[in-house]
């Protein structure tokens, strides 16, 4: 069931929306070579825990970080470790707050010093393919209008749309109803609507689109292990406009000319 917010509600996911986005802002500034992805999963987590917020997807069925850590080829869900980063790599980082019962969700994939052309086209083309998406989310418009300005984009540049993946409705739970698939056809699925707030996530591979999950049952990788890239964005459809609750500009701010 889809629940439409008021904009009560919606003031609320405005507020856990601004500190997710505050809380990449802050871990930007120690995305380098030679930090691990633990490190950066204690920043995240402090940084939250300090303004008021909860880590919502720590202890989420068993999951044991506050950030999905996604290092090169791992799609989803992965788990922060002592690997340290290197130069070339990039690492996608998902997070989710709750504040004052509602959730925030974003997502940003970074280059760790420099990095290949051909991946970079990627990460810029997958950050394009989500404001693709969100310009056809309209009130009015279907879900599968948003998949297909997705998955259209990206397909015209060549890269692959993970399948099995999605995004997702948003508000007091983190998942909620509807599913906002990366792949589809134009008119198809649910209306959108004035109060819906969804979590809109092209997740895109620089090879083929099959994806693998590992045996802990969380980590998603592509089979062929080539990168993949993954941004994301909290929105809102209000008065028939849509406003994006989520901003980089945190990040932007911290990764200066290094920003997609």
């Amino acid at each position: 069931m889809i629940y439409l917010k008021t904009s009560e509600e919606i003031i609320l996911m405005r507020e856990a929306s601004k500190l997710v986005s505050r809380t990449l802002g802050e871990v930007a500034k120690w995305v380098a070579p030679g930090v691990t992805t633990h490190k950066l999963d204690t920043i995240a987590r402090e940084f939250i825990l300090d303004n008021g917020g909860k880590p919502a997807c720590l202890g989420y069925g068993g999951f044991p970080g506050t950030l999905c850590i996604e290092v090169n080829e791992v799609v989803v869900h992965g788990f922060p470790s002592n690997y340290a980063l290197r130069e070339g790599d990039i690492i996608g980082l998902d997070c989710v707050v709750e504040l004052n019962g509602y959730n925030g969700d974003q997502c940003y994939t970074f280059p760790v010093g420099d990095v290949a052309s051909e991946v970079m086209r990627l990460l810029k083309v997958t950050k394009e393919s989500l404001y693709r998406g969100i310009a056809a989310c309209k009130d009015g418009n279907r879900i599968g209008d948003i998949s297909n300005a997705i998955q259209s984009f990206c397909e015209r540049h060549g890269y692959s749309i993970v399948r099995e993946m999605c995004g997702h409705g948003i508000g007091r739970s983190m998942h909620e109803d509807p599913e906002v698939p990366n792949y589809g056809r134009k008119g198809a699925g649910p209306i959108i609507k004035n109060g819906m707030c969804i979590a809109i996530e092209p997740m895109v591979n620089l090879g083929k689109r099959n994806i693998v999950i590992e045996k802990d049952g969380w980590q998603c990788r592509t089979r062929d292990r080539q990168p993949s890239a993954h941004f994301e964005h909290t929105v809102a459809v209000i008065n028939g406009e849509t406003e994006i609750l989520t901003t980089f500009d945190y990040i932007e701010q911290a990764l200066g000319d290094k920003a997609i």
